[in-house]
């Protein structure tokens, strides 16, 4: 099944190609993880229906329906383009006229990400690359703090993940890697095709 079959399930739209493009070198383009490899990170990776996740760089919000969908998890998705922020809302009024159930629990925010102020509840957070390591490293110092203050276990989930993103978390923080999921069929012919997940206890 391809991506927009899926999204015909879900009644959303989030194929196509980034136009335009953040004038900074620190923000990448859009480009939504495909669902082929979000099935794949979830058969080896289970999120409760208390977890509250955050989408760095949600674009028009897959991942945020994709996870509600199938684990009723609050979901929140940062996106500073105005244009992603808006296709995700109107995705969001799409989904919730064909599951009108939905208890309010998938959020999107516009803003910067390092200026996303983390939520005490926040305890999963998803990157595909949408920053650099700086942007990154920001963010990662705004989980610690926000953990600081509110102790919980709190897991870091990196698709396609930049060597400076893990040289970072494995040397710099107190996260650990519990899990390694390699995309079967493409993981032997690019080694970044994985996700990698990081733990804080």
């Amino acid at each position: 099944m391809n991506d927009s079959y899926i999204d015909g399930l879900l009644n959303i739209k989030t194929t196509g190609k980034q136009k335009s493009f953040y004038e900074s070198l620190h923000y990448n383009r859009y480009e939504p993880t495909p669902y082929y490899a979000l099935d794949e990170l979830f058969d080896h990776y289970e999120l409760r229906e208390s977890d509250h996740v955050v989408d760095f760089g949600c674009g028009k919000g897959r991942l945020n329906f994709y996870i509600y969908h199938l684990f009723h998890a609050t979901v929140t998705g940062v996106e500073m383009n105005e244009v992603f922020y808006r296709e995700a809302l109107e995705n969001k009024k799409r989904y919730e006229k064909k599951f009108p159930n939905h208890p309010g629990r998938i959020h999107f925010k516009r803003c910067l990400a390092e200026e996303y102020e983390i939520a005490p509840e926040d305890n999963r957070f998803y990157f595909f690359n949408p920053f650099s390591a700086q942007i990154f490293m920001k963010i990662v110092q705004n989980i610690l703090h926000s953990v600081e203050e509110a102790g919980r276990e709190t897991d870091i989930i990196l698709y396609y993940p930049l060597e400076d993103y893990i040289y970072f978390l494995e040397d710099r923080t107190p996260f650990e890697k519990m899990l390694e999921v390699p995309l079967a069929l493409l993981y032997e012919h690019n080694p970044y095709e994985k996700f990698v997940v990081y733990r804080l206890v």
